[in-house]
């Protein structure tokens, strides 16, 4: 086949809520959230070949390929499908680990929407969702790639709208693990459900930034600057936390102004994931 290079978005998302409503016995927890994609990620240039052999670029360091997201993804393909080709995957990454931003979900997901069109495997979204779901609780959302308010342990999606914000993301030097919040015994388990038109009327939380602002001083320091500016708070588990403006010159101020301890970037939210819209030009 022709080994011609495509660029393919992995796109950064925000949870603008999240509320979590309960414990399974399983210890998994039921929430509330809604997703919703940023207009800035991570880049994947994919070039299909015939090696039927799937190599990465660059390396990451502790992680092996084997253990990787994208490789696991892409194998996913191959195994349910039979497809006996090949890919090179160079990934471009900007996402911060441990942010709270879906970096890996989002990479995982994009091989597979991508892989599914290079490699002409003709999955459907809902097979797709089905391979990212077991990858990752996150991968499904950047498959079906639009806003999408999230029940169950978040794989009970349904499509949303959210007003289309720009927001300044910034990162303190720190990386959470999702398990320790989550496991932590202070964390608030039994915020009562609502429905969606509930939770869109009302102010946006995340029952999860109380106890990730305890542990983590940056964390609380970072919110703390953020809200001099602007409604701010922790996306997922972070250590990601965001500030959400009406216009761009006004995030683009205030990231002007980001302290030395704080690095960041401004976005547009988006109802359609840039990995949606690259899709239908290809």
């Amino acid at each position: 086949m022709t080994q011609t290079t495509s660029v393919w978005p992995a796109p950064a998302k925000l949870n603008l809520f999240l509320y979590i409503t309960g414990q399974r016995d399983n210890g998994y927890h039921d929430l509330q959230t809604l997703f919703q994609f940023l207009d800035y990620g991570d880049t994947l240039s994919i070039t299909p070949n015939d090696s039927g052999e799937v190599t990465l670029s660059p390396e990451i360091e502790g992680v092996p390929v084997e253990e990787n997201l994208i490789y696991r993804a892409a194998m996913a393909i191959k195994e349910k499908t039979g497809c006996t080709l090949g890919a090179h995957i160079h990934v471009e990454k900007v996402l911060p680990m441990g942010g709270g931003l879906g970096g890996g979900s989002s990479n995982a997901a994009t091989t597979l929407v991508a892989l599914n069109h290079l490699w002409e495997t003709r999955l459907s979204v809902d097979e797709l969702a089905d391979m990212g779901l077991a990858l990752g609780a996150d991968v499904p959302v950047f498959v079906r790639g639009t806003t999408a308010f999230a029940e169950g342990v978040g794989e009970l999606l349904q499509p949303a709208e959210a007003e289309e914000k720009w927001y300044l993301v910034a990162k303190p030097e720190v990386s959470i693990a999702t398990a320790k919040i989550f496991g932590h015994p202070s964390l608030t388990r039994n915020t009562p459900k609502r429905t969606l038109n509930a939770l869109l009327a009302a102010n946006y939380e995340n029952d999860c930034e109380k106890i990730v602002r305890e542990l983590f001083p940056e964390v609380d320091k970072a919110i703390s600057w953020l809200l001099e500016y602007a409604p701010s708070r922790l996306t997922g588990t972070g250590a990601c936390v965001f500030a959400e403006f009406e216009n761009e010159e006004d995030a683009r101020a205030t990231l002007n102004k980001l302290p030395d301890w704080l690095t960041g970037f401004v976005a547009r939210g988006v109802n359609t994931s840039p990995l949606l819209s690259t899709l239908k030009v290809q």
